[in-house]
């Protein structure tokens, strides 16, 4: 199972192996309060791809798919899928304030479609 969860909302029990999927580490969050297990900066949208984007949900679309095709020639994907492999609750924290227009959604879509 893969849950999704911003940076800023307080880590649970149930969350299982929690990953940081952002390139930047969230602005104002202790290490200890995010409570991440891993950082998997390297899957996170490029910064070109990103400051195109900039979070505007009108462009979403594009962004996913462009995004999609920066994870299908990224080898980080693979680390990143080995490790989810090893765990049965995964969490992708990310730092966005969108909840439903950000990479992290688009990231576990992916994930899941090819896993």
């Amino acid at each position: 199972m893969t849950k999704l969860k911003r940076a800023y909302d307080d880590p649970a029990g149930d969350d299982g192996w929690r990953v940081l999927v952002d390139r930047l580490w969230p602005r104002g969050v202790s290490r200890e309060r995010a409570a991440i297990d891993d950082w998997a900066k390297e899957v996170a949208p490029s910064p070109e791809l990103r400051t195109d984007w900039h979070h505007d949900p009108d462009r979403f679309d594009e962004f996913a798919r462009r995004y999609r095709a920066e994870l299908d020639d990224n080898p980080a994907v693979d680390a990143l899928r080995a490790g989810l492999a090893d765990h049965p609750v995964v969490t992708l924290v990310y730092g966005a304030r969108d909840e439903q227009h950000n990479h992290a959604v688009v990231l576990r879509d992916y994930l899941e479609e090819r896993w």
